[in-house]
């Protein structure tokens, strides 16, 4: 399979989003977001392993501190909320936006015909499924009003952080 000129992250940067995520990264990943003192804020999936397994999640944020003031929103029933501001025909244009731009990063894959990958920002087939992937990919340039509606909940300021 082969990927994208620039897609994998250096080891340097393996090494501090496994220490964020306490954990091994398996698929091939770059960093999508910083904030100004360096940290890595959210990371940018590549949708297919090396062994083929589909990757759900194209932007995943992955900043502890901003990851739980979103769980909280959503705990607070922020999802449902979401569902309610923003039209169901608003949020079906963000997740074909998105199911593009993640689909045009495979496009000259060679694929298994049985490999399927989830629509949608998260998996989401339609709806509000997950706030930190809409945030996530919101933060790395993506247009998603959900995802600016979620910085603007858990007060973020946007402005600071820097798309790489």
């Amino acid at each position: 399979m082969g990927l994208p000129g620039g897609f994998l992250a250096s080891e340097e940067e393996r090494l501090e989003v496994e220490s964020l995520l306490a954990r091994r990264v398996e698929f091939p990943f770059r960093v999508a977001v910083r904030i100004p003192k360096g940290g890595v804020v959210v990371i940018e999936n590549f949708p297919i392993s090396d062994n083929q397994r589909p990757m759900p999640t194209w932007f995943w944020l992955i900043d502890p501190e901003i990851s739980q003031r979103v769980s909280r929103l959503e705990s607070e029933g922020g999802v449902k909320e979401a569902e309610r501001i923003f039209s169901p025909l608003l949020l079906a244009g963000v997740s074909r936006i998105y199911t593009a731009g993640r689909d045009d990063l495979i496009a000259k894959v060679d694929l298994p015909p049985q490999l399927s990958l989830a629509k949608g920002v998260g998996g989401a087939r339609a709806g509000v499924k997950c706030l930190h992937a809409q945030l996530a990919y919101s933060l790395a340039g993506g247009w998603n009003p959900v995802g600016s509606w979620v910085a603007k909940m858990i007060t973020l300021d946007v402005v600071t952080y820097t798309l790489l």
